[in-house]
């Protein structure tokens, strides 16, 4: 009984720090931001309890809200479609039997590891409507370029753009994973019967690679909500608000305005949002994922 006991002290001894982090990191955290999203709080004085008056002035009073939110959910349907095809292009270029291959997968993934701030001033200074790469060399071919960050219609699609450029990281190395373990013997007995590399991608490796491909789009769609760091640094929210993100809506007004409670709110309905979208692809899956059977 006394060895049980001691055994038992030195199980909650190991787990205490992880039980004192979460409570004391995570859960107080959250409780807190419920209270101060329910209250008028400024920093500057104490909070005050307000119901849902900072919900309702985000949903009724805050055209901005709108405004952010369209521009986020445009941002979504461009930028995920084409992220994850890009990284699906790059794990089966990655997947193919070739000399120097782990050279090659280092080189694709390099973009995912440099820092955000670098690769947007570059891309920044690539996409100058004067004397930016881009438009010099869409001159040579005799093609006017769109003044791009500049330019409220093509604002959003440099972000996206942007975007772009990390195709080759963790979502194109978790596609890759997903790939290698696929049984080479149904692509055999694919060819076997006559398929070609076409048809055995589209009846083999994308109905295996399904469950992969829910992970990454709930992923990448739940990352696309919370873009923030491009558009502040490339644009801050401009033109004309064409660029303002639901994130970037949110740290203006608690970290520039002050506004906390109304800050917190916005993040509660951001975490109620993607809630909602995680959930609809979970349950439109079902339609399209294939599970193998132990």
């Amino acid at each position: 009984m006394r060895l049980y006991t001691k055994r038992k002290l030195s199980g909650f001894l190991f787990v205490a720090p992880f039980v004192f982090g979460f409570l004391a990191f995570t859960l107080v955290p959250i409780l807190y931001s419920i209270f101060i999203s329910l209250s008028k709080y400024t920093m500057l004085r104490p909070p005050r309890f307000a119901g849902l008056v900072n919900y309702e002035t985000a949903l009724f009073g805050d055209p901005l809200f709108w405004k952010s939110l369209a521009n986020t959910a445009y941002y979504t349907v461009l930028s995920v479609p084409l992220g994850l095809i890009g990284s699906l292009v790059c794990a089966l270029l990655l997947n193919q039997s070739i000399k120097a291959r782990n050279v090659y997968r280092t080189l694709f993934y390099l973009p995912a590891i440099t820092p955000i701030v670098a690769t947007t001033l570059i891309w920044t200074f690539l996409l100058r409507s004067d004397f930016g790469l881009i438009n010099v060399l869409l001159g040579i071919i005799g093609i006017q370029g769109p003044k791009w960050l500049g330019s409220i219609a093509w604002a959003k699609p440099s972000l996206v753009l942007i975007s772009l450029w990390g195709v080759g990281g963790p979502t194109a190395m978790i596609f890759l994973a997903g790939l290698q373990g696929i049984d080479s013997e149904l692509y055999e007995a694919a060819h076997i019967d006559g398929a070609g590399a076409l048809q055995r991608f589209w009846i083999i490796t994308l109905p295996m690679l399904s469950p992969t491909i829910l992970f990454n789009s709930i992923i990448a769609v739940i990352q696309s909500f919370q873009a923030f760091d491009v558009a502040f640094i490339a644009t801050e929210g401009g033109p004309a608000n064409a660029t303002l993100f639901y994130v970037l809506h949110l740290y203006r007004n608690a970290f520039e305005y002050f506004e906390v409670g109304y800050g917190a709110a916005l993040a509660w309905l951001l975490f109620m949002a993607i809630f909602f979208l995680t959930l609809m692809q979970l349950r439109l899956s079902k339609r399209w994922v294939y599970y193998t059977s132990a």
